[in-house]
């Protein structure tokens, strides 16, 4: 696949994902709109961690060859969406929490600010 059309499928991803996670942090806790839109934000933070995946890194040292600094988010995100998933099932709600809140700083916060750096595709687009 061609990396301007994984770019393309990220930002169809993280963009929805940004928009949910802002309304999910800002409203009430527990709802049925909170787990029902909860779980299209977990859906759509793992579909963008993976599709991040087959991005190879284009700034900065890389390892093998592809993955950069910034594929470190995605791990994050990979490992804190199922953790933070398995914690509100298990009424661990503070546990969920601060899954949560790291997904939504690390994953669309921090990593979506490095994305935007000089070199990046988002940047050459934008700017």
């Amino acid at each position: 696949m061609s990396y301007v059309f994984l770019a393309y499928m990220h930002l169809v991803t993280v963009v929805p994902a940004f928009l949910i996670g802002t309304f999910l942090l800002l409203n009430r806790k527990g709802t049925l709109k909170h787990r029902a839109l909860g779980k299209v934000y977990m859906l759509l933070m793992l579909s963008t961690a993976l599709i991040t995946l087959f991005m190879t890194a284009q700034v900065g040292p890389t390892l093998l060859n592809h993955f950069g600094f910034i594929h470190l988010f995605s791990g994050l995100v990979l490992y804190s969406v199922p953790a933070a998933f398995f914690a509100a099932r298990k009424k661990d709600y503070r546990t969920h929490q601060y899954n949560m809140i790291g997904v939504y700083v690390g994953g669309i916060l921090i990593a979506g600010g490095f994305a935007f750096a000089p070199g990046r595709l988002l940047h050459t687009w934008l700017f």
